[in-house]
């Protein structure tokens, strides 16, 4: 069994990896490969989860009508390194009650559950960690980590309200994750796979061509309703009720200090940067250009200049769904938890699951 696995790695690498070390066994460099990818994404996630937390916050109090972060550096743009500095600084408390080892693991769980979605991310024409040819079963399967990870950190912290936040969390991602599935499968039906590269393939040649806009109206309401859901499936305002400070003083990291805390925080944003890329290349096209054609092909489809400018153009609309997101958590009031649970079952999987039959009579007819 190893011995077929490592001729299958060399058949991958021989074919997807233009160079090789000299020398080298081609192992080795594969090896190479996943560590060097891993820890770009890594250190993007985290990134991105820093200049979000800024962003949120000056956009919380530019919708607020006061300021927000403006003390540390030009217009508080290093807010958030101090904030990363205090986590890290910052004791690591274990509550006396709790299960030690599931508490240490919790929080690793959950950001594992969520970095692994990006290896299937495509984002440009040649540029993502892997091209796998179930793409989408990958990321509803890897991405449940999170749902366990919850739980851990509910259970093992010991404490009666990080329990019930971890309980009511898993309970509102579970029922959310059904509807996410009816609108991939809907979209399965139109594209015919699971590839995500070839799902954005299939949207080239302008704005008209995205599958938000293939089978109007249908199409729009499908990624509506993954947007709705996939808000709740990362806990955010309205959905937020794992995390209501006001009734669970936290919720399921309640007991969490420092860089243990700092991952659940860091997890949260990169979840929200995954469920947007989702729906980019489900819906928006992916790195695909709204306009007919990329401004900066010149030299064919796989020159620097047209992977950097789909790189943009994906990330463009990633964060403008980011952003939405935002928007959303500072407009809009707080679900109570009979009204979460409703939404989901007898509003958005009825409504899924009849645009899923809508979409196919029409693509017979």
């Amino acid at each position: 069994m190893l011995k077929e696995y490592i001729e299958a790695i060399k058949t991958f690498s021989e074919q997807n990896i233009p160079f090789t070390i000299k020398g080298a066994p081609v192992e080795l460099w594969y090896i190479v490969w996943i560590f060097i990818f891993g820890g770009v994404v890594l250190g993007g996630a985290m990134l991105f989860a820093g200049l979000a937390s800024f962003a949120e916050r000056r956009f919380a109090g530019f919708f607020q009508c006061r300021l927000g972060p403006n003390r540390v550096g030009p217009e508080g743009f290093f807010q958030f390194i101090a904030d990363g500095i205090k986590l890290v600084l910052k004791e690591d408390l274990i509550p006396a009650a709790a299960d030690k080892m599931l508490f240490r693991a919790a929080p690793y769980v959950v950001f594992i559950g969520t970095l692994g979605v990006f290896a299937a991310l495509p984002f440009s024409k040649s540029l993502g960690i892997t091209n796998l040819n179930l793409g989408l079963l990958y990321i509803f399967a890897i991405s449940s980590l999170v749902i366990v990870g919850i739980i851990m950190a509910g259970w093992g912290s010991g404490n009666k309200w990080s329990l019930l936040g971890g309980m009511r969390s898993a309970a509102q991602i579970i029922s959310y994750e059904i509807p996410i599935g009816v609108v991939f499968l809907t979209m399965i039906m139109i594209t015919s796979t699971m590839n995500m590269q070839e799902i954005v393939n299939q949207q080239g040649g302008g704005l008209v061509n995205w599958l938000v806009f293939r089978y109007p109206p249908f199409t729009l309401f499908a990624f509506l309703i993954y947007f709705i859901a996939a808000m709740a499936e990362v806990n955010r305002t309205p959905f937020d009720l794992p995390e209501a400070e006001s009734e669970l003083v936290g919720g399921f990291h309640t007991e969490y200090s420092g860089m243990r805390f700092a991952f659940f925080f860091m997890a949260e944003y990169a979840n929200m940067f995954v469920v947007s890329a989702i729906a980019t290349v489900l819906f928006l096209g992916g790195w695909q250009s709204p306009l007919p054609f990329f401004i900066l092909n010149i030299f064919g489809d796989y020159s620097i200049l047209a992977i950097i400018e789909g790189f943009g153009w994906f990330i463009t609309k990633v964060l403008f769904l980011v952003f939405l997101m935002m928007w959303l958590r500072w407009t809009l009031p707080r679900y109570r938890v009979d009204q979460l649970m409703a939404v989901c079952w007898k509003v958005l999987l009825p409504l899924s699951f009849a645009n899923l039959l809508l979409i196919g009579i029409w693509m017979i007819l």
